[in-house]
């Protein structure tokens, strides 16, 4: 769908439908309140009468109002005007979208982003609506052979703004939030795949791909011999017991000379069985998202590349499967990882720091200003924090800071856990140099306690997104987080 922005009197707009709010007790938005003006008071009487009762997700469509130059006229409900925020902005927006969907109208004029919203401007407003509408539309049914029909589907939106000298900080607003759309998008195709499309293999050809889409993107990939010779044996052992070959993809995005760059690492783990410590067989079929951290790596150096951000940004994914394989890993054995660090594995379905120590190793060789990693990393993550914040861990307050603010500010929010030394004690091991678990008790944090000792040459944090990357259920699918907080973290940083 495309998205514009504009600035005029809603009445005046020759649209297909004009978009306006109503609040609880009869009181009409600004815009609503133009539109009852030209009409002599007709969506006052209705206020009146209860017929628009001003609800949130409640919506009313009017035909051919008088002294207005649309077809149409929808008015949304928007709940109690001092709780609107940015939840019921976000459900507003949502329902604005179904319902246009659902009358035929190809195009709309918006006024919602005129609405009070504390402590949020223009330019957040837009952006938000933008990408709220497209995770509204989004649908994945290509695999189906009878796909849904829209009937007439909604093409153009304008998003319109108070005045003409808000129309730049719009227009800005639509370009960000159409990139950060665009990448959640991306990142929700590579989780909602199976596994047996979306292997290693295939991650690296879709990295080869945005190279080739976008020149300012430079993508490989090491096969086992390569990984071999840089000694990533930590990495090599979770991909053993799969006859899928494991890959580390590079995807590097140059816009800002010889500046240090922002390294991002994804786990890719394409489908985790649990490997000999095999996993319950209820909702196994979920652990083709192990690989959600990856596709926002991927997806993120998409946004940074359709931005065409003023900085250095390196993608790294660690991609295998885990799979209990005649040649798998067994619970005791003892593996090298590229730091020339022992590890003894307790429990091969703690796979996915496996994989991603050797890519924190590998990321050093960049000398970054900063590496996140990103993983559905440990079930206790859910527990501690549901599926409403992304666990955050980091060896840099700085970092954590930034990090944390870029999620306020976008609504895809994460919550700093404690990184401190007393947890290590947990990974000792009697044969290695460490364990690979630390136990049940903290185990969102042993588990970023054991990353944290493969970087600690430069500034690092772990976003834990277990329980953010996807839903299960009857929403089953990914969801695209945390696409939206690493993108807003990368547009803070060009903006310093």
């Amino acid at each position: 769908m495309e998205f514009s922005v504009k600035s005029g009197n809603a009445e005046k707009q020759r649209t297909a439908c004009v978009v306006v709010g109503a609040f609880e007790k009869r009181r009409l938005s600004e815009a609503a309140e133009r539109i009852d003006s030209a009409s002599d008071g007709l969506l006052g009487g209705l206020a009146r009468r209860g017929d628009i009762g001003g609800k949130l997700g409640q919506s009313l469509l009017l035909h051919n109002v008088p002294g207005t130059l649309a077809d149409r006229v929808l008015v949304l409900g928007c709940g109690r005007e001092r709780d609107f925020g940015v939840r019921q902005y976000a459900r507003v927006i949502a329902h604005a979208v179904q319902a246009l969907a659902a009358t035929g109208a190809t195009e709309a004029v918006n006024y919602l982003p005129e609405l009070p919203i504390r402590s949020h401007d223009t330019y957040w407003k837009v952006r938000q609506a933008v990408m709220h509408s497209r995770e509204t539309l989004y649908r994945f049914d290509r695999l189906k052979s009878d796909k849904a029909e829209q009937g007439r589907p909604l093409k153009r939106m304008v998003l319109s703004v108070p005045g003409r000298k808000d129309l730049t900080e719009g227009e800005r607003a639509v370009r960000d939030g159409m990139a950060i759309a665009d990448a959640v998008d991306l990142a929700k195709n590579l989780a909602n795949l199976p596994g047996n499309i979306c292997t290693p293999t295939y991650l690296a050809d879709q990295a080869q791909e945005m190279g080739r889409r976008y020149p300012s993107l430079k993508a490989n990939a090491l096969d086992q011999k390569a990984m071999e010779a840089q000694g990533m044996g930590a990495l090599l052992a979770v991909a053993r017991g799969s006859q899928e070959p494991p890959r580390l993809i590079t995807l590097e995005y140059r816009g800002a000379g010889q500046d240090p760059p922002v390294v991002l690492v994804g786990k890719g783990i394409t489908f985790d069985s649990g490997g000999i410590s095999i996993k319950p067989a209820q909702a196994m079929d979920e652990m083709k998202f192990d690989m959600c951290g990856a596709a926002s790596v991927l997806a993120t150096l998409q946004a940074a590349a359709q931005l065409e951000l003023p900085l250095n940004v390196i993608g790294i994914v660690a991609g295998a499967e885990n799979l209990p394989g005649g040649n798998a890993i067994k619970p005791g054995d003892i593996v090298t990882s590229m730091s020339g660090q022992t590890i003894e594995i307790l429990n091969t379905d703690a796979e996915g720091r496996l994989v991603l120590c050797d890519a924190l190793s590998y990321a050093g060789q960049y000398k970054p200003a900063a590496v996140v990693d990103i993983a559905t990393l440990t079930g206790a993550c859910v527990v501690a924090l549901g599926n409403q914040a992304s666990g955050l861990l980091s060896n840099h307050a700085p970092l954590a800071h930034e990090l944390l603010n870029a999620g306020k500010y976008t609504g895809d929010r994460a919550w700093e856990l404690p990184l401190w030394d007393e947890y290590q004690d947990q990974l000792k091991s009697n044969f290695a140099d460490l364990a690979n678990i630390g136990g049940r008790e903290a185990g969102t944090i042993t588990a970023a306690c054991f990353l944290s000792r493969f970087a600690k040459k430069y500034h690092w944090a772990h976003l834990d997104i277990a329980g953010t990357a996807w839903k299960g259920g009857k929403e089953k699918g990914a969801t695209g987080r945390p696409v939206p907080l690493l993108v807003q973290y990368l547009l803070d940083r060009a903006n310093k």
